[in-house]
């Protein structure tokens, strides 16, 4: 068996850390509309219940990233991958700013926009990021 490093596990606590994140959005997408449908009053616990869960591993997609990045000899890597790393982090920061939006937001439009974009740019910043990984 292959021994783990702590290049493992790093990549590992990043990784299940992001599925949280994303994966928790996908969930809780789907069952919004049944919760609202009969149990409206229960949305507000379901979306505090996953802000508990999901922030700290935001939190921890953030420190293990930073990690990441701190890995890489940048001079050492390419044009292409620097542009993907950039791309990669622009996505993070781009995810925070709509689930900030999303979770500050009382308006329809702010909730609608903020998680429909907020889930969409978790979904790329986790897909760059494969693309870094392979690309390394």
């Amino acid at each position: 068996m292959i021994s783990p490093d702590l290049d493992t596990l790093r990549l590992f606590l990043h990784v299940v850390a992001a599925s949280v994140w994303v994966g928790g959005q996908i969930v809780l997408g789907g069952l919004v509309p049944r919760l609202r449908a009969a149990h409206p009053e229960s949305l507000k616990t379901a979306a505090n219940g996953f802000a508990r869960v999901a922030w700290p591993a935001f939190g921890l997609t953030v420190i293990t990233g930073i990690w990441n990045i701190l890995d890489v000899s940048i001079a050492d890597t390419d044009s292409e991958y620097q542009v993907t790393l950039f791309v990669h982090v622009l996505l993070a920061v781009a995810t925070a700013m709509f689930a900030a939006v999303h979770s500050l937001g009382r308006g329809k439009l702010a909730l609608a926009i903020g998680g429909a974009l907020g889930l969409l740019t978790g979904l790329g910043t986790m897909f760059v990021g494969l693309l870094l990984r392979t690309g390394a």
